[in-house]
């Protein structure tokens, strides 16, 4: 626990205009993000003395160990700091609002060149336009099914689109009226495009001009004697006033707004939105946190806008955002919405009205939320509790192991040998911290990258080496991390691969579990608490949790430990050494696969796939390249005499594969196919 005072700036340092500040730990992570309109003034707040400061701000300033701010020019632009950096640090002592559940969108790809209506969940994609979010998925799809009636927008995905076009035949909505079938070309790209935008216009409120359209379209039917367009046009109607139906009208002056309600105790704050749109509730969302930051009303407020808006722009910012209480800066907050939205946005509180009527509504639903969250949480809060401390009491530790990291070994009869560290805080996994590895051979003190040939126990010897020397050059260094090579680093793409950098984001490595686990029994368990012990590391346990008998092994004991088959320890060491187990079969099978398709032509430096690909499209397959002269490879477009002779070498040096072997009838298959490069 720090001493405020050790890291309290001097009276003169800190000036007196706006800002955003960072509060950081020993391990320079960042804690604690907030903004201000006089930095001076607000972080004199957090240097009082402790028993006059709020719990969770004297927890806080104890637990950082130094203050930074960043001085900006408006409040605008202290707000979007502010927002921007408790999205990339995601700092613990600040509140933030996760989703209880992941909302279905409904969905209009504009960016296809035959749009398509679907439902959609997750990230919002660009040139997609969104309608929602929906409670449910089944009421999308209702509605859609009424709608594609009147307009018959493609819904298949691109595969079945692929093979109606080359078959000549549209799928069954093409064949019942409820898709304009632009796969065998009923309507061209164009038509099928004004159709999209005119499903898009009706689904954002503008119902009323569409349907007085088409009432006066059916009238005029019925006065040139077209009495069965008169009829379909009655249906469509019909069809489109049930859809609107669905959505009941709750505010008549056909407005556009979001109403954001709170319900809130000394722990916890739940917050919902209604989306209404053309006067109609068009959807619901609505999330949970914990108050880890003394916070009121007003900031939990600007906080969930931040959370809402932070990533929109244009129509996805209403022109009317109604809130229970005003942030503390709302002439900011307020033009940070309109520049987000392109033009005014109004934030307010209703007054009376039934706009009132129905942000009460909204609190009934924000306070019910809260009640079944802290129905599930106590549950499940009470088990992961319970199984952390039968855990602590059965390897006999001083504290339950907040943090476990468990590491599993993977390989193929020797092959692709690769090793998993997942981790579970508080009995949770935490995806971000999970590290894969690649185990390397060794020949005298030199280490070489062929990874074959090992068996389990060195392999569990070398990988808890590895992690935990990384985090002592981390805690010699005092947060600051050398490059390292190899597979140490995730590469792009891969869980945990963003990384985190020297600023304090989240490093590889940096912190040390209470608990290490092993997937194996005695061996594997004495390799690392022998690679702890090398390391000079005696503060962490071990335990191996054997697949055989669910027996859980320490350090030096003969005898495995037993615990209840019905001990919620149990069901928690499983489930993390089951975790790492899967995490290493994926990893082990993606190398393998990947390595199955490799290719000679991959030795050749300066070959892209691009030309790769040329050369096995031109001879047919790699034994047919393997037999052509460099004349013959010259010939393929974009193949230099240089590169030809390198192609040929590589071939000649390679060995052939084993031929194929036809296991019913036992005959050799020739190798005449098209090979992969």
């Amino acid at each position: 626990m720090a001493d405020p005072s050790s890291y309290r700036p001097k009276a003169g340092q800190i000036p007196d205009s706006p800002g955003v500040y960072k509060f950081r730990d020993e391990h320079r992570r960042v804690i604690y993000v907030g903004k201000a309109k006089s930095l001076r003034q607000r972080l004199a707040n957090y240097f009082q003395p402790l028993a006059s400061l709020h719990p969770r701000t004297a927890t806080m300033v104890t637990t950082a160990a130094s203050v930074e701010w960043t001085v900006v020019s408006t409040e605008v632009e202290a707000l979007q700091l502010e927002y921007s950096w408790i999205k990339e640090f995601d700092p613990r002592f600040n509140v933030k609002y996760r989703d209880d559940k992941s909302y279905p969108y409904l969905a209009v790809t504009l960016n296809e060149e035959f749009p398509r209506v679907q439902v959609m969940r997750g990230h919002k994609k660009k040139g997609v336009r969104y309608f929602g979010p929906y409670a449910h998925a089944w009421a999308i799809r209702e509605t859609v099914d009424l709608m594609l009636r009147v307009f018959p927008v493609r819904t298949c995905s691109a595969g079945v689109f692929r093979n109606a076009a080359s078959a000549g035949r549209p799928c069954l909505l093409g064949y019942i009226g409820k898709c304009s079938a632009p796969c065998v070309g009923r309507v061209d790209a164009t038509e099928h495009r004004e159709l999209a935008e005119e499903f898009c216009d009706f689904m954002a409120g503008r119902t009323g001009t569409y349907i007085r359209r088409l009432e006066k379209q059916m009238m005029l039917a019925a006065e040139d004697m077209e009495y069965e367009k008169a009829a379909r046009l009655r249906d469509d109607i019909e069809v489109l006033r049930k859809a609107m139906e669905k959505n009941a009208v709750v505010l008549a002056d056909a407005t556009d707004a979001d109403l954001i309600a709170l319900a809130e105790d000394e722990l916890e704050a739940a917050v919902q939105i209604f989306h209404v749109r053309g006067g109609r509730v068009r959807g619901q969302r609505g999330w949970v946190t914990d108050k880890v930051e003394a916070v009121d009303t007003a900031g939990l407020v600007e906080h969930a806008l931040q959370q809402l808006y932070g990533e929109e722009r244009g129509d996805a910012v209403p022109k009317e955002v109604l809130v229970p209480a005003l942030p503390e800066d709302a002439a900011a907050v307020t033009q940070w919405l309109a520049e987000r939205r392109g033009s005014q946005v109004s934030l307010r509180v209703p007054q009376r009205g039934d706009k009132r009527d129905l942000m009460e509504t909204v609190a009934r639903n924000a306070q019910q939320s809260l009640v079944l969250h802290k129905t599930k949480r106590a549950s499940d809060l009470t088990t992961r509790s319970r199984a952390l401390e039968e855990i602590a009491e059965a390897l006999d530790l001083d504290s339950a192991p907040l943090r476990i990291e468990c590491f599993d070994i993977s390989h193929l009869q020797g092959q692709d040998v690769v090793a998993s560290m997942v981790v579970f805080e508080d009995g949770l996994p935490r995806k971000s911290e999970y590290r894969r590895f690649q185990i390397k051979g060794r020949v005298g003190d030199t280490q070489v990258w062929h990874g074959e040939g090992q068996d389990d126990v060195r392999s569990m010897h070398e990988v808890i080496s590895r992690r935990f020397r990384r985090y002592l050059a981390e805690k010699e260094k005092t947060g600051e991390w050398v490059d390292g090579e190899g597979p140490d680093l995730p590469a792009p793409g891969e869980p945990g691969g963003e990384g985190r950098d020297e600023d304090g984001r989240p490093k590889r490595f940096a912190y040390p579990p209470q608990l290490v686990v092993v997937d194996g029994g005695q061996p594997q368990v004495a390799a690392a608490r022998r690679a702890l012990d090398e390391l000079g590391i005696d503060d962490i346990a071990v335990c191996g949790l054997a697949k055989r008998l669910e027996e859980v092994w320490l350090p030096g004991d003969d005898d495995p430990v037993v615990l209840p088959r019905t001990s919620e320890g149990l069901y928690l060491l499983q489930r993390v050494r089951d975790t790492a187990h899967d995490f290493a079969i994926r990893y082990q099978r993606s190398k393998r696969n990947k390595r199955i398709r490799s290719s000679p032509l991959d030795a050749v430096p300066g070959l892209g796939d691009t030309r790769k690909q040329a050369l096995i499209k031109h001879f047919g397959s790699v034994k047919r390249l393997r037999q052509a002269t460099i004349e013959q490879i010259c010939e393929v477009p974009g193949m230099g005499r240089k590169t030809a002779e390198a192609v040929a070498v590589a071939l000649a040096q390679a060995a052939p594969a084993a031929p194929a072997v036809n296991t019913a009838t036992g005959e050799i298959m020739e190798d005449d196919g098209g090979t992969t490069a």
